[in-house]
């Protein structure tokens, strides 16, 4: 579990794409503290460190991530939003958040606001239900609060806010029109949702 907090932005390193690709990431993480076989949230998706050494580690991304998620376009020099795993007692600083992306969204706005950046994205039709005004999302791995939603016919458009602090500590400075996104709607929509199912 996560919270949608970012603690680094890390870098990738290599990508070596054989059975499953394998991802160096570059980190400021003390990697004598980060075990193999730890997870670490990796602009949103939950991956398994499988090796590791002095301001790196590396992780396997399977067939079925690279097509569930935007780790597919990823190439050397990727700038990647990380995040241990929470631990008991741990503040809650952000929303509970699995790393478990549930689809990939496209950046289709960016204005300055004030200090701030108004980003808009599109997101798929099939989690459209599940993102409301002024509920949690979270976007490459940042918790965000959704601002507005406007339903489109093939999914939905939403916009956040950015503020300076967010804008430089982790990579959504740098997002770009065009861009694609990891997107995990809130856990708690989520089950909303499948009650919703189960009394109707």
């Amino acid at each position: 579990m996560f919270t949608g907090i970012v603690t680094d932005v890390g870098r990738v390193r290599s990508v070596e794409r054989r059975g499953d690709t394998r991802l160096v990431i570059e980190t400021h993480f003390d990697t004598d503290h980060l075990e193999v076989g730890a997870s670490v949230a990796c602009s949103g998706v939950c991956l398994t460190v499988v090796d590791k050494g002095a301001g790196w580690f590396a992780v396997d991304a399977s067939a079925e991530t690279l097509g569930a998620t935007a780790l597919g376009h990823w190439d050397a020099g990727q700038a990647v939003n990380l995040e241990r795993a929470l631990k008991v007692g741990d503040e809650l600083g952000g929303h509970i958040v699995t790393g478990h992306v549930d689809g990939v969204g496209e950046v289709v706005g960016h204005a300055p606001e004030g200090d701030s950046v108004r980003l808009t994205a599109l997101a798929p039709k099939t989690l459209a239900p599940y993102i409301a005004r002024k509920g949690s999302i979270t976007w490459d791995g940042v918790s965000l609060t959704v601002n507005e939603v406007e339903d489109t016919d093939n999914g939905c458009r939403f916009g956040v806010n950015i503020v300076p602090h967010t804008q430089a500590e982790t990579t959504l400075g740098g997002t770009r029109v065009g861009d694609p996104i990891n997107l995990e709607i809130d856990i708690l929509a989520r089950y909303v949702a499948r009650l919703k199912d189960l009394n109707a």
